[in-house]
C-alpha cells in the first residue's frame, strides 16, 4: 500500500569521518630524560675532577672497573686508613700494577713510596711546628709574630702562610714596604727553614680593592711583596738556590667570603715536595 501523498521525504546524511594520526606516545619524553641524565652525569664528572685528589680519583675508577678484585689495595677514601687496607704493606697489588714499600717499582712506586713521603712530610711539619713554638716562647715579640703564621699541608707541599691581622699589617699600607713585624717573622723563618732541604716557592696574595680602578695595582703589588719576602729570607741566611719560583696571584685566590678583607693580604711560603 502506498503512503500518503503528502508524507515528508526521507533524507539520509552520510558523514565522512577523517581518522587522525592519534596520540604519538611518550618517546620524546624518554629521549629528553636520557639527555638530562647525560648532562647531569657530565657535570658531576667535571665536579669530581675538580674536587678530588689523585688518590680519590683512582679509588673511584677502581670502584667502577669490573676487572679489579674485591680485595684491592687502594680504595681512594679519606676515612679510616685513608682508604687503604690495613694489610697493604704485606699484600702485593692484585691487579698486576703498583707496588708496596717492600717491592717498589721505578715507574709506579704506588703505596709504599706514598706512605713514606707522607711519613717524612709529617715529620718535617712536626719539626717546623715545634721550632716555631719554641721561638714563640723566647720573647713577647716572637709571640706577637707567630699570630701572623699558620701552617697547612697541601698536594704541593707544606705551606707556611703569613697574613695580615686587622690591627697589624705585614706591609705599610698598600705598598711593598715591610713592617717591623715582617722583618722579625722573616728572620725567624729563615732559621727554621734550615731544618729542611726542600726547595721553596713564594707566592703573594692581596685583597681586592673596594672600587674598580683603571690601573689596578693588585698584580704588581702581590708580586713585589713576594719578592720582598724572598729577599728578607735570603738576608736572614736562607740559601738563594732553594727558591724555585716567586709569583703573585693578585686578588684571584681570596681565603674569605669577603674579597676585600684584610685576611686576604698574605704571603705563602711552600716547602715543595721532593717528587715535584
Amino acid at each position: 500500500m502506498a503512503g500518503p501523498a503528502n508524507a515528508a521525504p526521507i533524507i539520509i546524511k552520510r558523514k565522512k569521518v577523517v581518522v587522525s594520526g592519534g596520540h604519538h606516545g611518550g618517546a620524546w619524553k624518554v629521549a629528553y630524560a636520557d639527555f638530562v641524565t647525560a648532562m647531569m652525569a657530565f657535570f658531576m664528572l667535571m665536579w669530581l675532577l675538580n674536587a678530588t685528589t689523585e688518590k680519590q680519583r683512582k679509588g673511584i675508577a677502581d670502584y667502577f672497573n669490573p676487572t679489579i678484585p674485591v680485595n684491592r689495595i687502594s680504595g681512594g677514601g679519606d676515612g679510616a686508613f685513608g682508604g687503604d687496607s690495613i694489610f697493604s704493606e704485606q699484600t702485593l697489588a692484585q691487579s698486576g700494577t703498583g707496588a708496596s714499600s717492600q717491592k717498589p717499582t721505578a715507574q709506579n712506586a704506588a703505596l709504599g713510596a706514598t706512605d713514606g713521603a707522607k711519613t717524612q712530610e709529617a715529620k718535617v711539619l712536626k719539626e717546623i711546628e715545634t721550632a716555631l713554638s719554641a721561638r714563640g716562647g723566647e720573647s713577647m715579640t716572637m709571640q706577637q709574630a707567630l699570630r701572623h703564621v699558620v701552617t697547612k699541608v697541601t698536594d704541593e707541599g707544606l705551606v707556611i702562610e703569613l697574613f695580615d691581622l686587622q690591627e697589624a699589617a705585614l706591609f705599610v699600607g698598600d705598598t711593598a714596604a715591610p713592617a717591623k713585624i715582617t722583618y722579625d717573622i722573616a728572620a725567624m723563618l729563615a732559621s727554621v727553614l734550615d731544618l729542611t732541604a726542600n726547595e721553596l716557592a713564594v707566592s703573594g696574595h692581596v685583597k681586592s680593592m673596594p672600587i674598580t680602578l683603571i690601573n689596578n695595582p693588585v698584580w704588581d703589588l702581590s708580586s713585589e711583596r713576594a719578592q720582598v719576602l724572598r729577599s728578607l729570607l735570603v738576608d736572614g741566611g736562607l740559601a738563594t738556590d732553594r727558591t724555585q719560583r716567586v709569583s703573585g696571584y693578585a686578588d684571584r685566590k681570596p681565603v674569605t667570603p669577603d674579597p676585600t678583607a684584610d685576611r686576604n693580604n698574605r704571603i705563602e711560603i711552600i716547602l715543595l715536595r721532593e717528587d715535584r
